[in-house]
């Protein structure tokens, strides 16, 4: 699934065109490497957002299209 629509689905960023810019932007990383907005995200992966001052270090745990509010958060990992 692309990364965009990832952060979009687990409700880390609430919409795609923020997580887009985000990418864009050199905020996010999978595994180590800056990502853009297309790079494909599977189970397993670790995520590194920055947001302003703060980083977020996520482990995904399943790839999902769609799933209800209260479920997003099973989508991911938050480390630190």
């Amino acid at each position: 699934m692309r990364l965009d629509k990832f952060l979009k689905v687990s409700r880390i960023i609430v919409r795609r065109s923020v997580a887009k810019m985000a990418a864009e932007g050199g905020h996010i990383t999978i595994n180590g490497k800056v990502a853009k907005p297309s790079a494909e995200v599977e189970a397993g992966d670790l995520l590194t957002i920055e947001f302003g001052t703060s980083t977020r270090r996520i482990e995904v745990l399943d790839i999902k299209d769609h799933v209800k509010k209260d479920e997003a958060d099973s989508l991911y990992k938050i480390l630190d």
